[in-house]
């Protein structure tokens, strides 16, 4: 079997022989991205931590400045290692919300293209909550990519996540998203709730004080779908009354809810992102796991050809019923002061029935997509964006090469 067609097989049935070349190509795959972190987590502790130290606020304001061009590093580091190691493209198509239906003139207005006419990037909000299926554990990686194109100048440098509490300690991988002010929680929502919600209000404060993009990226379904997680899924939706879903799990909303309420008050503008998500080669009801691994993916050379992305674009405030946010004024009646610790459970019902018919609609569009090779409603091709860096310098990027640079553009932006 030609391995431009392993994909469609489960790994566990694949029989192609690993020869030299894939050997070496894994080696020098390993070498690299750890040679990234290395360099990444080295300058933050080297240049960037002693800048923390200082009892300034222009070295504060440098050291978050430089924080942002490492995480921009790490975001270029994962497209070098698509570009290099495991070649791809995405596969962009919109929905809009209600009946109408998108023109080809107004797909372009959400396009980037350079002097050739190539797709470079989108012209997206850059101050969203990104949510999506969750598939394989490579959803991750692609989904960080994806920020890279998601305005002319990326907003990959601006990415915040929720992780294990047991990560933080991992040698140079755990210490890097501690400095990239990654959200640790202990996976107990009784005391996770209240670090969430201090995390994300003190984060968005300061995005919009600041006047800089924004991303916060969440899985509602809290896990991969698999043989072990289906039943499980199918149980909750028997417990609480509803049909299970196909090819997804059934979200979980508490923490997605407790994440919009707390950054919608601090972000003026702030945009739901929902991106349905799919692989070819996965069957319908199949495992994405069962295709895609990081192994497979980057050791074994067997990436998948395109990844899909259908997205669905929501106004926090205005589309979604996140509920009454006046009790988030602090005493003072400034907007977004308190921190909430609890939501009404009124409120929390309206919005989990909401959060389930969106998920109710990524599962009938994933079944479009089997029948019909797209996500495309409207007879419209989808955008397709090679994933590589978009300028060659950025490779140096990836390896921190121009934080001195960096360092001094940050330092006379603060003076002027």
């Amino acid at each position: 079997m030609s391995s431009t067609h392993q994909y469609s097989i489960p790994i566990s049935q694949r029989t192609a022989a690993q020869n030299w070349t894939r050997t070496i190509q894994s080696i020098l795959f390993v070498i690299i991205f750890n040679l990234g972190c290395i360099s990444i987590n080295a300058s933050q502790f080297i240049f960037l931590l002693p800048l923390r130290l200082l009892p300034f606020r222009w070295s504060r304001k440098l050291y978050y400045a430089g924080i942002r061009y490492t995480k921009g590093s790490f975001g270029c580091l994962q497209i070098l290692m698509c570009q290099w190691f495991a070649p791809t493209q995405l596969m962009i198509t919109f929905e809009r919300e209600g009946s109408g239906k998108f023109t080809a003139e107004e797909v372009e207005q959400y396009i980037q293209r350079d002097e050739l006419g190539q797709v470079v990037s989108l012209n997206l909000p850059t101050k969203l909550v990104l949510i999506a299926n969750h598939q394989i554990y490579a959803d991750w990686w692609f989904a960080w990519c994806f920020t890279y194109f998601t305005s002319p100048k990326g907003v990959h440098k601006y990415v915040y996540i929720t992780l294990k509490n047991s990560l933080r300690w991992v040698p140079i991988v755990g210490w890097g998203m501690q400095f990239f002010d990654f959200i640790f929680l202990a996976r107990s929502w009784a005391s996770d709730r209240l670090q969430l919600a201090l995390s994300l209000s003190s984060l968005g404060k300061a995005a919009e004080r600041e006047h800089r993009p924004f991303v916060f990226l969440l899985y509602p379904e809290g896990t991969l779908v698999s043989k072990d997680t289906r039943p499980i899924s199918k149980k909750f939706a028997e417990k609480i009354g509803v049909d299970d879903l196909k090819h997804v799990l059934l979200p979980r909303s508490t923490g997605l809810h407790y994440s919009l309420r707390s950054l919608s008050p601090r972000i003026k503008n702030l945009q739901l992102l929902d991106l349905t998500v799919t692989y070819p080669g996965v069957p319908p009801m199949g495992y994405g796991q069962n295709y895609y691994t990081l192994r497979s993916i980057f050791f074994d050379g067997v990436p998948p050809p395109s990844i899909h992305m259908h997205l669905r674009m929501f106004n926090v405030r205005e589309d979604i019923p996140i509920g009454d946010l006046s009790s988030l004024s602090n005493p003072q009646g400034e907007k977004g002061g308190a921190v909430e610790v609890e939501i009404p459970a009124a409120e929390k019902d309206v919005f989990d029935a909401w959060l389930r018919k969106l998920w109710k609609e990524k599962d009938d569009s994933i079944d479009e997509y089997h029948t019909t090779g797209s996500f495309s409603k409207d007879g419209i091709r989808p955008i397709e964006i090679p994933l590589r860096l978009r300028r060659s310098w950025e490779i140096l990027d990836a390896f921190c090469f121009f934080w001195p640079a960096a360092l001094v553009y940050s330092f006379k932006s603060l003076k002027g």
